[in-house]
């Protein structure tokens, strides 16, 4: 979706993280985290992590700019990206990995069951919070689109695939994450397999 918003065209590769190939001692020799998204630049270096790769595309193609223009502006950007994925999307992911995808993720990484209740809830108390700031305006940064609305938007929408949805009573949440839905990224940026599965990302 960034990409699309950028007007950047790749090559992509897809890895089939449900049987664990971006586990492979290949790729964690590249990567020791064994995470992906991971972005293989011109002299073959792998640059991991979303945040690292978002600004370094934005660094070599600024406009239009999803961090911002000047220095208060992606500092802003990016403190409220973090407020969304300290709040939202990082115990959203955990409730996941640690609940629904237990079975998958239990041989990878520390799973902690006993928690998913506790992230649930810390995950609806962040989405309270976003809610009550989105009702009096547009986007997570006030008058700007950024990628701190991909990164949300990309979380949602994959919580709403597997149970950890936005609670219907979250109206201006609801009415963001609809107008997001709209922006022609993405729908184009849908995964293939998305119809199958009933999970966008």
């Amino acid at each position: 979706m960034f990409l699309l918003e950028k007007g950047i065209t790749i090559p992509m590769r897809d890895l089939d993280i449900d049987k664990g190939e971006n586990r492979k001692p290949e790729f964690v020799a590249r990567n020791p985290s064994g995470q992906v998204p991971v972005l293989e630049l011109d002299d073959g270096f792998w640059l991991a992590e979303s945040g690292a790769i978002f600004q370094y595309l934005e660094d070599i193609h600024p406009e239009p700019a999803l961090i911002g223009n000047t220095a208060q502006e992606r500092a802003e950007t990016r403190m409220w990206q973090r407020r969304v994925e300290r709040r939202i999307t990082e115990p959203l992911y955990a409730a996941f990995h640690y609940g629904k995808g237990l079975t998958m993720y239990q041989e990878r990484m520390v799973v902690l069951p006993e928690c998913v209740p506790g992230l649930t809830t810390l995950m609806r108390d962040g989405m309270y919070w976003l809610n009550s700031l989105l009702s009096e305006r547009a986007t997570i940064v006030p008058q700007r689109f950024t990628v701190a609305d991909i990164v949300l938007y990309a979380a949602v929408d994959f919580g709403n695939g597997v149970g950890l949805g936005i609670p219907e009573d979250l109206c201006a949440l609801q009415h963001w994450l609809v107008e997001v839905s709209q922006r022609p990224s993405a729908n184009a940026s849908l995964h293939p397999r998305s119809s199958e599965t009933g999970i966008h990302y």
